[in-house]
């Protein structure tokens, strides 16, 4: 029975591992690397653009001219927060007023593990496995000029696509899989990284302090997850107060057509 990677402790059990990073990074965006330490919790001193942010797995390669963030994200944000990141790890790069080189590549790859709630600009539901941004200027005929090779990479197994390469997909199961099918997975594990993420976060191979850390992860992760929903109706009611219409009020809470329908109910 494998741990559920949904879980921020079982999550960072198996992707801290070195074997386990230097492979999931190969796959998804087939560069190697080779790397010394991988933290979590990363922050930068001093705080970059005045946000003191965190990143929850991090990993420079030893020569430094790459530079590696992976976000889990249990529930679902707004891609805002995630372009934030990205473009802040960028940014810390520049260490003075008259030094503006941007020495290292920066990839951030963002692990989604529930389906998404937002919407393109035009009202179009975003329903897809696999998003990258490639931050590379381009012609006016489309050529694109690799100046910098900086990457943002999105991850959502709820959305499956027959079309995403095999070595993404063989992530992608596992990060499903563990969540809605922990007793009974099907993985590629000739996949050496696979196979070592299989072996750490098998449920026998966790050590007591580990299983009790990830129920008390699960236990957090549910009491928030009601005051976020508490915090989501209150600005829904106050949104039908003032006379919005119930698609711009989904759009604006993630609270689902029938659950907003029924609030406007309730206050008649």
């Amino acid at each position: 029975m494998l741990g559920n990677l949904d879980n921020e402790v079982i999550f960072k059990k198996a992707f801290t591992n070195i074997t386990v990073f230097k492979a999931f990074v190969l796959d998804i965006l087939g560069i190697e690397i080779e790397v010394d330490k991988i933290e979590t919790e990363k922050k930068f001193d001093p705080k970059i653009g005045y946000v003191d942010f965190e990143l929850d797995i991090f990993a420079e390669s030893i020569d430094k001219r790459i530079c590696i963030e992976i976000q889990r994200v249990e529930y679902d944000h707004h891609f805002d927060r995630f372009l934030h990141y990205f473009l802040m790890l960028i940014a810390e790069q520049q260490k003075s007023s008259k030094e503006y080189n941007i020495d290292q590549t920066v990839y951030v790859i963002v692990v989604l593990t529930a389906p998404y709630k937002i919407s393109e600009k035009n009202g179009k539901a975003v329903l897809d496995e696999v998003l990258l941004l490639k931050l590379n200027p381009q012609t006016l005929q489309g050529e694109v000029r690799d100046l910098y090779g900086h990457q943002f990479v999105c991850l959502n197994p709820n959305h499956p696509n027959e079309e995403t390469p095999k070595q993404i997909r063989d992530w992608l199961d596992l990060i499903y899989q563990s969540i809605h099918s922990p007793e009974r997975p099907v993985l590629n594990t000739k996949n050496v990284g696979i196979k070592k993420a299989v072996e750490l976060i098998s449920f026998e191979n966790l050590t007591p302090e580990e299983r009790t850390q990830a129920k008390n992860k699960e236990a957090s992760k549910i009491v928030l997850t009601k005051e976020r929903m508490s915090e989501k109706i209150e600005i829904a009611k106050n949104f039908i107060s003032i006379g919005l219409d119930d698609n711009t009020i989904a759009k604006g809470t993630g609270l689902e057509r029938k659950q907003i329908e029924k609030l406007r109910n309730e206050k008649q």
